[in-house]
């Protein structure tokens, strides 16, 4: 920027050279405004040229300083040109607004005495409160000679903030006084604007007393220079008024006293008054008496309402009300933290805060952005409500006054809150300069290359960089540090000062106690704070690297585990993983070097019992997490090949088969935690699918490296095996549907080779399934697979294999309808490839008859279904909510479309598939099913499976019920994508899916 000011320069007179090297954009219209008869006289006063070079925009300051000498009258500008050249402290105050403020300057345009303020105000208290503002403000309406007391009131108030914005451009004033005096001359202006109201109104004046309550900035005394005034309104009734009357008359005083503030006539708005933190919102009456405000606290308020409260603060009106009304609610407030789920509802307004911002202001956002001023406040006033309920040092509400009690009280490292107050006065004081450029409310980052550079400017003694060689870079990174900074306050404020509590502090430094410690814990949703201390010690105490190490992720842990249904699980988890594998250099690493990976960890571990589970009995699988393409689900020709190599390194048939069982668990855990963590796919119903495709190929890879174990174990000990065997999947296996909770259903077929002995062949094949389902069964380290034959032939009272010649026989004699019904899922997926093709094609016939389906066993089938409901419900189970059997659930869609199988199955190709869904959209196409009705059977299928494999990862067992206990049941409808505190909603969503559906199973079921 200096290079090309000098190149600019160089083509230039050398009068606009000069004016160039003193900041000017445009030198030759400076020179213009300065050959004004107005400014006759000051052209080639050096002084004056260095002050407006020393301002945030000297072209701005010279073309608004032109327009007041020109405004005023002869012997006033005068007086202003003498002033201006001898009085250093007004040139300085009158050119920094000019420079500063394109809309004080009209003000002064449009009022050229009130200049006068900027020489009179320091002979006041250089610190002016309410009642100076007040008695300003009330001089400027007694002194009206219009007949419009409105517009003398906004020509004071702008006095008034001509007068704190000099004192802050100047330096007088620091950020908190400066925003302190803008709160106290929004007390002063509600008062007056009150006093106006009461004037045009006295009858209403005489029959009530009425407070004004200053909320947010206003009440903190933090206020912007252009903000909406949020309060609420409280009044009584005068003595031997009716409550009624006296309601009417104070709302007709709020009104007015409203419309007074932002009317646009006239002199324009002073700030609009906004009265929506009040009970029920813009719903509810605008004035309450005290005793219906406490109701409705007491009864309905949300947490948020008792943030909000944490600033209320009385500003005008009836002050003994005004306290009356603090002083009541302050125990509320104090105690909000002790309602359930508070930390969750304090942070998932935050986060709604975020999600609401325009993608196209994000980066520009000041105050509502990742890294703004909103994260400091929330983050301050989450640590004041949780200790401010036995520490009333921190019950301010003053941001920058909260913060320094919680330093000084060791609830934040003084390092810390030195940090975030510097990163909140740089960023209030950037939003002050860009409100003051034209006085509207915004908090948004200019983008013109111009407004950056008056803001770097004027904020050049607030910037660590060297700003002369280019202002607008040196202000980016100066904002950009701070916003950094500012977003790892969640970690700084709330969960660091845990650690300071269990481990080895320095002498004299502070530190949380353990009291204080543990209420921390529980606001954040820790169920037994004082076991999760003993974890954090455990973790956290000690000078080891391990230690080290983890001080400095723990903190961040912390914020994953509080941000799941079960927090104290999580750290419990992390635990038993850290003190397993603690002393593995690569995993402190990969947690230290791979932010993705602790957080994957940390939500894996914290989101219910079954992915922990699996981890824990190897934790190695850690590392997986590290892997970009550790999560993604192996294919089943990978799992083949890896478990049959593993078998064919074992020594015997128990270690093959518990190689399988290692290699199951394993991806058992890769696909829980790609599920847990939403990597499966954005749409619920494909990342289900996923999961059971993934499910079902792991499951087939295991059966087939079991079976080889077998069989080799079998020849090791016989000879060669004197038969082939085929595994038939069945159920939810065949197809492709598994959940986390399945068994593997199946029919094991074989058939003798040539020359072998039909019986011998038989004992062979029963010898070979029977082990097979007896170790992957077996009480082992690794979690077991139920092979379940029992829809074979004859049930548990047949044999457990059978010749693919038995089976035909059977079938061609003794067949039901429901046995047809259940061939419809037959696929092979293990053992002789040949034979399971050959089982297909003997099976066929059966679940595809080509005379369609008898009326006798469309009404068997209705009869069987009909019993299940009846009788299989487990006592005490609500219909309503049972995935499997319960009305609308899985067996209802299931039966309904494999009822359309059985009968149109024959005529149709795309009926022929072991899928459910695939089979409804087949249906679909073929016209014998409604696109609507279709559609709510597959939400009510989907819904409910994605019920059963939720509550497998978050109890760690299986379920057809959604889980009693309240915890297990946040985390179900956490993983299902309800917020915290919604569980109801997910199981209201669920009946009324599932009552949908069953009123269309019963006309295309039952018909």
């Amino acid at each position: 920027m200096a290079v090309e000011e000098q190149r600019a320069g160089s083509r230039v007179s050398r009068p606009e050279n000069r004016l160039v090297r003193r900041g000017f954009t445009d030198p030759a219209r400076a020179l213009r405004l300065l050959a004004e008869p107005a400014l006759n006289g000051l052209a080639a006063d050096p002084v004056l040229l260095d002050a407006l070079a020393a301002t945030a925009d000297p072209d701005l300051a010279l073309l608004g300083l032109a327009r007041l000498l020109e405004a005023t009258d002869e012997t006033d500008r005068h007086t202003l040109r003498d002033t201006l050249t001898t009085s250093k402290p007004l040139r300085d105050r009158l050119l920094g607004v000019l420079g500063a403020s394109t809309a004080l300057a009209d003000h002064l345009a449009r009022h050229p005495r009130d200049w006068h303020v900027l020489v009179t105000f320091e002979l006041r208290d250089m610190h002016p409160g309410a009642a100076d503002f007040r008695r300003s403000l009330a001089e400027a309406v007694a002194a009206d000679t219009t007949g419009r007391p409105a517009d003398a009131l906004r020509v004071g108030y702008r006095r008034c903030l001509l007068a704190v914005a000099a004192r802050d451009l100047t330096g007088t004033t620091d950020l908190a006084q400066t925003a302190a005096e803008l709160a106290d001359l929004a007390g002063a202006t509600l008062q007056t604007a009150l006093d106006l109201a009461a004037e045009q109104d006295p009858e209403a004046a005489a029959a009530c007393r009425l407070a004004v309550i200053g909320m947010g900035k206003c009440g903190g005394r933090e206020l912007n220079y252009v903000s909406d005034v949020d309060v609420i309104f409280v009044a009584e009734p005068r003595e031997g008024v009716e409550e009624h009357r006296a309601l009417k008359a104070a709302t007709r005083l709020a009104a007015a006293l409203t419309r007074l503030c932002a009317d646009t006539t006239g002199e324009g708005t002073i700030w609009p008054v906004d009265a929506n933190l009040r009970p029920e919102g813009r719903n509810g009456p605008l004035v309450r008496t005290l005793a219906s405000h406490l109701a409705y606290y007491r009864r309905w308020a949300k947490t948020w309402e008792f943030q909000a409260l944490l600033k209320a603060r009385p500003v005008a009106g009836d002050a003994e009300l005004g306290e009356a009304y603090v002083t009541a609610l302050a125990p509320m407030v104090w105690q909000a933290a002790a309602r359930e789920n508070f930390v969750t509802d304090v942070q998932q307004m935050r986060r709604r805060v975020i999600d609401s911002i325009p993608a196209t202001e994000l980066d520009r956002q000041l105050k509502l952005g990742p890294g703004g001023l909103r994260d400091v406040e929330f983050s301050v006033q989450l640590l004041q409500l949780v200790h401010g309920r036995t520490d009333e040092a921190l019950r301010s509400g003053n941001t920058l006054e909260a913060l320094a009690a919680l330093s000084r009280g060791g609830y934040v490292g003084r390092a810390d809150a030195a940090s975030l107050d510097a990163a909140y006065r740089f960023l209030r004081s950037l939003e002050h300069r860009i409100q003051l450029h034209r006085l509207r409310r915004t908090h948004l980052m200019p983008t013109a290359e111009e407004d950056q550079r008056r803001l770097a400017r004027s904020l050049a003694p607030l910037i660590n960089d060297d700003t002369r060689a280019d202002p607008v870079a040196a202000l980016q990174r100066e904002w950009k540090r701070h916003a950094v900074e500012v977003r790892r306050l969640h970690e700084k404020l709330f969960y660091r000062p845990l650690l300071d509590a269990v481990a080895e502090l320095p002498p004299g430094a502070a530190g949380l106690s353990p009291d204080a410690a543990r209420a921390r814990l529980e606001a954040l949703g820790y169920a037994d704070p004082a076991a999760a201390l003993r974890h954090l010690t455990a973790l956290a105490a000690g000078v080891s690297r391990k230690a080290a190490i983890q001080r400095t992720l723990l903190p961040v842990l912390l914020g994953w585990f509080a941000d799941s249904a079960d927090p104290d699980a999580g750290l419990l988890n992390f635990r038993q993983v850290s003190d397993a594998l603690g002393r593995t250099p690569w995993y402190l690493r990969l947690l230290r070097d791979e932010s993705a990976a602790a957080e994957q960890l940390a939500r894996v571990l914290s989101a219910g019992r079954l992915a922990p589970d699996l981890l824990l009995r190897a934790p190695e699988a850690v590392a997986m997490l590290g892997d970009p393409q550790g999560l993604v689900p192996r294919g089943r020709a990978a799992l083949e090949q890896e478990v049959l190599a593993a078998v064919g390194r074992a020594d015997s048939t128990a270690a093959g088969v518990a190689a399988v069982r290692s290699v199951r668990r394993r991806e058992l855990f890769r696909t829980a935690a790609a599920d847990v963590l939403g990597r499966l796919g954005e749409d619920p119903a494909r990342a289900l699918e996923t999961a059971g495709e993934a499910l079902t190929a792991l499951n087939a890879a295991t059966l087939q490296g079991a079976l080889r174990a077998c069989v080799a174990g079998w020849e090791a000990r016989n000879g060669d095996l004197p038969t082939r065997i085929a595994v038939i999947a069945m159920g939810r296996f065949g197809g492709h549907e598994l959940g986390y909770g399945s068994d593997a259903d199946v029919l094991f077929v074989h058939e003798p080779l040539l020359g072998s002995l039909e019986e011998e062949a038989a004992r062979a094949a029963q010898a070979v399934c029977h082990e097979l389902r007896t170790l992957l069964a077996a009480p082992s380290p690794e979690p077991p697979l139920e092979v379940d034959a029992d829809l074979r032939p004859e049930g548990r009272n047949g044999p457990l294999v059978r010749s693919l010649a038995s089976y035909a026989a059977y079938y061609r004699r003794w067949s039901h309808a429901w046995e047809s019904q259940a061939l419809l899922r037959a696929e092979p997926v293990a053992g002789d490839a040949e034979l399971g093709e050959r089982f297909r094609q003997l099976v066929d016939p059966l679940r595809y008859p080509g005379t369609g389906v008898p009326e006798r066993d469309l009404l068997e089938i209705r009869r069987i279904k009909a019993r299940i409901e009846a009788e299989r419900l487990p006592r005490g189970a609500d219909p309503t909510t049972h995935t499997k059997i319960g009305r609308g659930g899985l067996a209802d869609v299931e039966w309904t479309v494999q009822l359309m199988q059985l009968r149109h199955g024959h005529e149709l190709p795309r009926l022929r598939t072991t899928r459910t869904r695939a089979a409804l959209a087949a249906a679909v196409e073929a016209g014998l099913v409604g696109a609507e009705d279709a559609e709510v059977l597959d939400a009510a299928w989907v819904l409910a499976s994605r019920v059963r494999s939720a509550v497998m990862l978050v109890r760690g067992r299986p379920g057809d019920s959604f889980p009693a206990d309240a915890r297990e049941l946040a985390g179900v409808a956490r993983y299902l994508g309800y917020g915290a505190g919604h569980s109801g909603e997910l199981v209201d969503d669920y009946r009324r899916t599932t009552r949908r559906a069953r009123s269309v199973v019963e006309r295309l079921f039952y018909g």
